[in-house]
């Protein structure tokens, strides 16, 4: 297993963990920001990564049927966890703003489906990849990403997260917006505004 420490280093050396000010996909505001495809982008140093968050995961679940992610940052992350845990791994993909599968993917009635993503921060898209798995009449066995951010503030979801890396970094609505903060130009990350 990864030290904290360690996987700090890998996220910064890849720019994954990045500072200034950026407007999440969730409309929160915050100084980090965090761009798993960075890290993703370098295989051979996300590879440790990818194998602590695989073990972590083998623990909590022990019978997964399926591996469902979000487009466009868990298509990665899901395939390596796939590939790691010998499991079929689809991907949801936004049409017209909501989720939905194309590409002959489905999830088969009674399945058990474990959503990974590789950035939890409220859970918003993983609990839209839940409507999925609920339509298919399959059951939601829970969470897995390589770094949660969220706070107990602003995480949505209500089942546990089995995550690599538990990130701590303040988040703010555009009305409490700190000082500092206000005078940082703004960054729009992320795919969810992708048109």
């Amino acid at each position: 297993m990864l030290s904290h420490k360690k996987s700090l280093d890998i996220l910064r050396k890849t720019d994954a963990l990045l500072e200034g000010h950026f407007v999440l996909s969730s409309g929160l505001h915050s100084s980090k920001y965090i761009q798993c495809a960075k890290l993703l982008s370098f295989p051979y140093k996300a590879e440790e990564i990818c194998k602590s968050l695989a073990t972590k995961i083998k623990k909590k679940f022990k019978k997964i049927d399926l591996i469902l992610a979000p487009a466009i940052g868990g298509i990665i992350i899901g395939y390596e966890i796939g590939k790691l845990l010998k499991k079929e791994t689809i991907f949801c993909e936004r049409v017209k703003g909501k989720f939905t599968l194309r590409r002959g993917f489905k999830i088969k009635k009674g399945s058990r489906v474990l959503i990974i993503e590789d950035v939890i921060t409220t859970g918003k898209s993983s609990l839209e990849c839940v409507k999925l798995i609920k339509k298919a009449k399959a059951s939601l066995l829970g969470f897995a990403t390589i770094i949660d951010r969220s706070s107990k503030k602003s995480l949505k979801i209500k089942k546990s997260i089995v995550s690599h890396l538990k990130i701590d970094v303040p988040t703010y609505t555009q009305n409490q917006l700190p000082k500092d903060l206000k005078s940082i130009p703004i960054t729009i990350p992320g795919s969810r505004y992708i048109k």
